[in-house]
């Protein structure tokens, strides 16, 4: 008996993308220069809030394109520990002088 192969569908698999960028990341841009534009009522306020939402949209989609899962890569790399100490398992207790040695 042979075994049965199921296709991946692409539309089931795609990175979550809003016009180009990470969603979460391109809402929040477009939410803060926006904030920006009504807060302040300025012109100037109006012209660096359009450049802002401009420029982070252009930087984005760089990182969408570089790498769709990227913010993604980068929290679980901030969630690791920045030292791993040396041991023969993960099981084994060092005695107190043993975890000194390490530190």
């Amino acid at each position: 008996m042979a075994l049965r192969t199921v296709a991946i569908r692409r539309s089931g698999n795609r990175p979550n993308l809003f016009m180009g960028g990470d969603r979460e990341l391109v809402m929040f841009s477009g939410l803060l220069a926006f904030a920006l534009i009504f807060s302040a009522f300025e012109l100037q306020a109006t012209i660096f809030g359009i450049m802002l939402w401009i420029f982070a949209l252009f930087a984005l989609r760089l990182m969408a394109k570089h790498d769709p899962q990227l913010r993604q890569v980068y929290l679980r790399h901030r969630r690791y520990k920045s030292y791993y100490p040396a041991r023969s398992t993960p099981f084994y207790i060092n005695t107190q002088t043993q975890a000194e040695q390490y530190r």
